[in-house]
C-alpha cells in the first residue's frame, strides 16, 4: 500500500515543492505575467505581472513520478497521456498569448482540433489496448453499469472535452481549481484503491503536486497555473474517471467544474437573446460571487467543501 499510494504523493509533492522557486522566476524573466481583463474583477487588476504557466510544476512532478510506476501500473499510461496531452495544448496556449504576445493565443479551432486529436487518441488506446470497457458504472445504483453501444465514443468525446473546459472556466481565483481537484484526486484514490483499478500512483501523484503548487498558489498567489496547468486536470479528471468506469460520477465530484460551465453557456445565451441583459454579474460564477462581496478565499473554501461533500456523496453512490 505503502509503495503505491504514499511514496508516489511524497515523491510528487517534493518535486513540486522543489520546482516552484526554480520555475517561478524564470517564468517571471520570460515575462510570463498574468494579463488581468481590465472590464473584470477590479481587484484582480493588482494581479497583473503574476507569471502564469505554473502549472508546469505539478504537470512535470506528476509525470515523472508516474513514470516510476509504469511497468507495475500500466493502466496509468492513458491518464498520463491524456493528462499531458491536454497539458502541452495550454502551454502551447500560454506561450502564444504570454511570449508571443498574441492576445488570444490559439485561435478556438485550434485549440478544439487538438483537444480532438488528443481525445482520440486516448480512446484508440482506451478500446484497443486495455481491457477497460466503456460501459460506465451508474450512480447509486451498486454493480449496475449503462451500455450505451458504439454512442459511447461521441459521448467520451464530449466529456473529456466538457471537463477540460469546465476545469479551465474553474481557474479564475487564486488556489481555486488546484484545491477542488486535489479534493477530486483524493477522491479516485480512495476509489481507486478500493476497486483495484490499479490507477493510483497517477492519482497519488497528481495529490502530491497539487500539494507542493498549492504553496506557491494559495492567496495571494505567487503564481497562477494558467491553461498549463487548468488543461492537464481536466484530461487526468476526465482519464481517470474513464478508467475506472466512471464518467458519470464527474458530475458529483465534479459539480463545481459543471456549474462554472453552465453559467457562462447561460449568461452567454441570455446575454445575445436579450441584447445585453446579464443574469450573472460576471461569469464564471465564482468572479459572481466576488462581485456580491465574497473575498476571493471564502469563495475557494466554499467552492472546496462542495467539492468534498460531493465526493463523499458519490462514495455513497458506488
Amino acid at each position: 500500500m505503502n509503495y503505491q499510494v504514499v511514496i508516489p504523493v511524497l515523491i510528487s509533492f517534493v518535486i513540486s515543492v522543489i520546482l516552484g522557486p526554480i520555475i517561478i522566476p524564470f517564468l517571471r524573466k520570460l515575462k510570463m505575467g498574468q494579463t488581468e481583463r481590465v472590464e473584470g474583477v477590479q481587484s484582480h487588476l493588482k494581479k497583473a505581472g503574476t507569471p502564469t504557466m505554473g502549472g508546469i510544476i505539478f504537470l512535470i512532478a506528476t509525470v515523472v513520478t508516474s513514470l516510476f510506476y509504469v511497468k507495475d501500473y500500466p493502466k496509468v499510461i492513458p491518464v498520463v497521456f491524456l493528462t499531458l496531452g491536454f497539458g502541452i495544448i495550454g502551454f502551447l496556449d500560454d506561450y502564444l498569448k504570454v511570449v508571443l504576445r498574441r492576445s488570444d493565443g490559439l485561435l478556438p479551432w485550434q485549440k478544439f482540433s487538438l483537444q480532438v486529436v488528443v481525445t482520440a487518441v486516448f480512446t484508440y488506446y482506451l478500446v484497443n489496448y486495455t481491457d477497460v470497457n466503456l460501459s460506465m458504472r451508474i450512480p447509486f445504483w451498486t454493480d449496475h453499469y449503462l451500455n450505451i453501444g458504439w454512442l459511447a465514443i461521441p459521448v467520451l468525446f464530449f466529456a473529456v472535452i466538457g471537463t477540460v473546459n469546465g476545469v479551465n472556466f474553474t481557474d479564475g481565483l487564486d488556489g481555486l481549481a488546484s484545491s477542488v481537484t486535489l479534493i477530486v484526486a483524493v477522491f479516485f484514490t480512495v476509489v481507486s484503491i478500493g476497486t483495484k483499478s490499479g490507477i493510483e500512483p497517477i492519482t497519488c501523484a497528481v495529490v502530491g503536486g497539487l500539494m507542493g503548487f498549492l504553496l506557491f498558489n494559495v492567496y495571494p498567489a505567487k503564481v497562477f497555473m494558467g491553461d498549463t496547468g487548468s488543461l492537464a486536470l481536466g484530461g487526468f479528471v476526465a482519464g481517470a474517471a474513464y478508467m475506472m468506469q466512471m464518467p458519470l460520477f464527474i458530475l458529483l465530484v465534479g459539480l463545481i467544474y459543471l456549474v462554472e460551465v453552465l453559467s457562462v453557456i447561460i449568461q452567454v445565451t441570455y446575454f445575445k437573446k436579450t441584447h445585453g441583459k446579464r443574469i450573472f454579474k460576471m461569469a464564471p460564477i465564482h468572479h459572481h460571487f466576488e462581485l456580491c462581496g465574497w473575498s476571493e478565499t471564502r469563495v475557494v473554501a466554499v467552492f472546496s467543501i462542495i467539492t468534498a461533500v460531493m465526493c463523499l456523496i458519490a462514495l455513497l453512490a458506488l
